[in-house]
């Protein structure tokens, strides 16, 4: 029974094609996301206690994302066009914004008396 034996192909100087700025940016946005999915396991097995009410808080690395998101895709691709990419991005951060104060409130919240 003959063999398959191929011989791997030395790799050409033009075969790298780096990812697009849009999969960077959601890879970086993944990342903060398992930062803090450690740091909340790291609290659970230290204190022997889950946090509660984190929910704006968590919403707050996604809106900013989104934000930066819309716009790298606009300068990339061109679409969606520059007016709506604007806002979209606008919008993002202000509910970013508006967000974080509750986030923060229900963050503390986990360590009163």
């Amino acid at each position: 029974m003959p063999e398959d034996k191929r011989t791997p192909e030395p790799h050409k100087k033009g075969d790298y094609v780096p990812a697009s700025p849009v999969k960077r940016t959601l890879a970086w946005i993944g990342v903060v996301y398992m930062v803090i999915l450690v740091a909340l396991t790291t609290w659970f097995y230290f204190t022997g206690r889950a946090l509660g009410n984190l929910g704006p808080l968590l919403t707050v690395p996604g809106l900013i994302g989104l934000g930066i998101l819309s716009l790298i895709s606009w300068r990339s691709t061109g679409r969606p066009g520059k007016g709506p990419a604007f806002c979209l991005a606008i919008l993002c951060w202000l509910l970013a914004i508006a967000t974080l104060p509750i986030g923060f409130a229900g963050l503390m919240s986990n360590f009163g008396g």
